[in-house]
C-alpha cells in the first residue's frame, strides 16, 4: 500500500528532465532534504504552477519510489512565491547564497526542523528587509551551529588561553580545528587566517545573537570577519560555493 507524506517545503532548484519532467531538490521541515520527479511539471499549465521556482515555499506532498531514490512529487501547492526576492540584483544573489551554503552543509534525508526555519526566516527577512552584512553573518553563523560546526571563538583550541587576555592579544582563526588560536599556538598549524580581538568579539556576538542593531564597524574588521566565515563555510562544504562571484558584486564578501 502507497503511503502519501505531506510537509512544508522550500525549493532549493529545479532542472529540466526530458522533455516534459523536472527534477526538484527540497528541503523540507519534517523530512529533511531529497530531490523528486515531478512529472509533467513543464508543459502542465494546471499542475505545479510557479511553484517549483527556487525560493518558492511549498506545501509538499510525495511519495517514496522503492526503485529510485527521487521522490515522486504529487503536488506541491505553493505558500509564498519568491516575487520580491526577484525584484533585485542583490536579493537573489544573497538568497542564492544562503539556499547553496544551507544545501551544502546539509546531509540528504537529515531531519532538522529547526534549520528548515532558519532557511525560511532567512529568505523572509532578506525579502522584507533587504541585504545587510550583519545580517549574512548571523545566518552563516547560526547556520554553522544548527549543522554542528559551530566555531569555538572563546579560548584558544590548543592552550587555552582566552580570548579577552591582554589587551594586545593576536588571534588567528584556523579552518581544520574550526576554532580560534592564539599567536603562538597558530605558528605550528596550517591553514590559518588572521582575525583580530575586535574581529574575534564580534563573531562571538553575533553567534549568541548578541549584537547591538547599530554598530559602525572599520572595513578591516569586517573584512576579517567576512573572509574567516566564508572560508570556513566553504572548507566544510569541500567544494566551489558557486554564487560567491555573484553576491562578490553586491556585499564585502
Amino acid at each position: 500500500m502507497r503511503v502519501n507524506f505531506a510537509t512544508p517545503a522550500i525549493v532549493l532548484r529545479a532542472r529540466p528532465f526530458g522533455e516534459s519532467d523536472k527534477i526538484v531538490s527540497f528541503f523540507t521541515e519534517k523530512y529533511g532534504k531529497f530531490s523528486g520527479i515531478a512529472k509533467g511539471a513543464l508543459r502542465s499549465r494546471k499542475r505545479f504552477v510557479n511553484s517549483l521556482d527556487t525560493f518558492s515555499m511549498v506545501n509538499l506532498t510525495f511519495y517514496e519510489r522503492s526503485h529510485s531514490n527521487l521522490a515522486f512529487i504529487l503536488s506541491a501547492d505553493l505558500v509564498h512565491g519568491p516575487r520580491m526576492l526577484m525584484t533585485e540584483l542583490d536579493r537573489i544573489a544573497h538568497a542564492s547564497y544562503l539556499v547553496e551554503i544551507t544545501d551544502g552543509l546539509v546531509a540528504e534525508r537529515e531531519e532538522n526542523p529547526a534549520l528548515f526555519q532558519h532557511l525560511k526566516e532567512g529568505l523572509t527577512q532578506l525579502e522584507k528587509n533587504g541585504t545587510s552584512l550583519r545580517f549574512l553573518t548571523f545566518f552563516e553563523l547560526k547556520l554553522l551551529r544548527l549543522t554542528g560546526y559551530q566555531p569555538l571563538l572563546d579560548y584558544c583550541k590548543k592552550c587555552h588561553k582566552e580570548c579577552l587576555d591582554g589587551p594586545l592579544s593576536r588571534w588567528h582563526f584556523s579552518l581544520m580545528d574550526g576554532a580560534v588560536l592564539c599567536d603562538l599556538c597558530s605558528r605550528s598549524s596550517r591553514e590559518v587566517l588572521p582575525l583580530g580581538r575586535t574581529a574575534v568579539e564580534i563573531m562571538t556576538a553575533l553567534q549568541a545573537d548578541n549584537l547591538p542593531t547599530r554598530l559602525s564597524l572599520p572595513s578591516s574588521v569586517i573584512s576579517e570577519i567576512r573572509s574567516v566565515v566564508l572560508r570556513f563555510i566553504q572548507f566544510q562544504m569541500d567544494r566551489e560555493i558557486k554564487s560567491v562571484p555573484f553576491l562578490h558584486q553586491f556585499s564585502s564578501v
